[in-house]
């Protein structure tokens, strides 16, 4: 849930970047903490683990601007991708109000963005949550990769495993380069900043 910081003026909004390890969900990150301003950008905190990391870092979109005479500020997040690590991810996605799947294309993760996707969907119900009261936008990484001779899911395929009940916005991409990253993160951004003054608009009014 939003948090609403009065002695800012300001809204925090908590995005989190979810799927299966090694799938690029870092890279996500990383991509975008690098292009940022560090003018409207935060410092990145890494929490290391065995083969895999937790990221996190805020920002200010000042393409946004003021909502309800108030700043709006993102924090992003990724959760570690192994099953071993499923308490951090529930820690990760307390308080999330959207969510990005990183699908991975490679056809040998299929599974594994399958059971990615219900993990994902029982670690919100643990939190109150179910998937469709949560913004949530698919990114199919690694689409850089059809040039090569490694095997890929079809765009088709992602859809038919991931999307058929959700029906959210999806974008192709390669983190690696970046394309398809920042589409993500704005398409993101828009539908959990008005799911966030929905949410919080009363909330201030009752304040006032």
């Amino acid at each position: 849930m939003a948090f609403i910081d009065l002695s800012k003026n300001e809204i925090q909004a908590k995005i989190v970047y979810y799927g299966p390890g090694r799938g690029g969900k870092t890279t996500n990150l990383l991509h975008i903490h690098e292009s940022l301003s560090r003018q409207v950008c935060g410092k990145m905190v890494t929490i290391d683990t065995k083969g895999d990391r937790t990221l996190f870092f805020d920002f200010l979109p000042l393409s946004i601007g003021k909502v309800l005479n108030m700043t709006i500020r993102i924090q992003l997040y990724t959760v570690p991708g192994q099953v071993m690590y499923n308490t951090t991810r529930k820690l990760v996605l307390r308080g999330v109000d959207g969510v990005v799947f990183v699908a991975d294309s490679l056809r040998v993760q299929k599974a594994k963005n399958v059971e990615s996707l219900q993990n994902l969907g029982q670690n919100l119900v643990d939190e109150g949550l179910v998937l469709p009261q949560v913004p949530v936008v698919l990114q199919y990484n690694k689409r850089d990769l059809l040039k090569s001779n490694i095997p890929l899911l079809s765009v088709e395929e992602l859809q038919n495993d991931l999307n058929q009940e959700l029906d959210v916005p999806w974008f192709e991409a390669s983190a690696l380069s970046g394309e398809g990253v920042y589409e993500t993160l704005r398409e993101i951004s828009k539908r959990t900043i008005k799911s966030v003054i929905q949410k919080v608009g009363g909330d201030l009014a009752a304040r006032s």
